[in-house]
């Protein structure tokens, strides 16, 4: 059983809810089942060179009795994979209108790397042909150096609204400190609460608060209020998506994983730990 010690603290939320910490939390997915089946895969723009099919590595990896779910583009010095997509249906849709948490744990093998996880309202197809266009509410986490040279540092990203097209995120911060957060420590565990606010923009929704403990947060910590749903078209999330590519062939980012475990969800604002349930 995996065992954590998580610290209730008095926190301001600003979505438009009620906290509800003994809502039920749904299991998305832990890996302990030892199978990926109802995981789908699609690498849709593989630019390999010789072409390798299906490059993106997506494995289940044991630490003792644990199982998690390592994600990479490709394998080590195989480059040209620009969007390794990895999703499955979530066990309840998130209606317009609705909030909801979601929980992940997450763990960085190794930079440099070039990661973004999240939900999507659209289905295997759309996620197909959309690529990072599928995704709403979306966390990143990279080192890469964006086209015109701003590099990212490896800390946690969230989505914001901006006119500048190389600034579409921001790291996340102690939102009672206002500092940004430390580059993620690989090998190192993070949990992260997502609360999603799928109510229309005109209503203050198409939001998502984020929480986060690991590495320098000890105790469970806001880090977001309102990032930004990427795309807001206002429809049911039905999917969780990670997405992660190895960059332009001539300036490739790097392979270095990323691991998923503990991935739940449960409606309202629920910061508990379900894997303590």
């Amino acid at each position: 059983m995996k065992v954590f010690v998580v610290i209730s603290i008095a926190l301001q939320l600003s979505v438009a809810a009620t906290p509800s910490a003994d809502s039920t939390w749904l299991l998305i997915d832990d890996f302990e089942s030892k199978t990926l089946t109802k995981w789908q895969l699609a690498d849709t723009d593989n630019q390999t060179k010789p072409r390798i099919e299906n490059p993106q590595v997506t494995i289940l990896k044991a630490d003792g009795s644990n199982h998690y779910l390592l994600k990479k583009p490709a394998a080590d010095g195989i480059i040209g994979n620009r969007k390794a997509l990895t999703f499955k249906a979530l066990p309840q849709a998130v209606a317009v209108g609705k909030t909801y948490t979601f929980y992940t744990r997450l763990l960085v093998e190794k930079f440099p790397n070039n990661h973004a996880f999240g939900l999507s309202n659209l289905g295997p197809d759309g996620i197909k042909q959309n690529g990072y266009n599928a995704f709403e509410p979306i966390l990143r986490v990279t080192d890469k150096a964006e086209s015109n040279g701003f590099k990212n540092d490896g800390t946690l990203m969230v989505k914001v609204d901006s006119d500048d097209k190389y600034r579409q995120y921001h790291n996340v911060k102690n939102v009672n400190t206002n500092e940004s957060a430390e580059p993620m420590m690989p090998g190192t565990w993070y949990q992260v609460w997502y609360v999603v606010n799928n109510s229309a923009a005109a209503k203050g929704g198409q939001t998502y608060d984020v929480f986060v403990q690991g590495g320098e947060f000890t105790e469970q910590t806001q880090v977001y209020r309102q990032a930004d749903f990427r795309m807001k078209r206002e429809a049911p999330l039905i999917y969780f998506l990670a997405n992660c590519n190895t960059g332009p062939v001539k300036k490739p980012y790097g392979n270095g994983g990323l691991a998923y475990d503990d991935i739940y969800m449960a409606e309202g604002i629920n910061l508990s730990n379900p894997t303590m349930q």
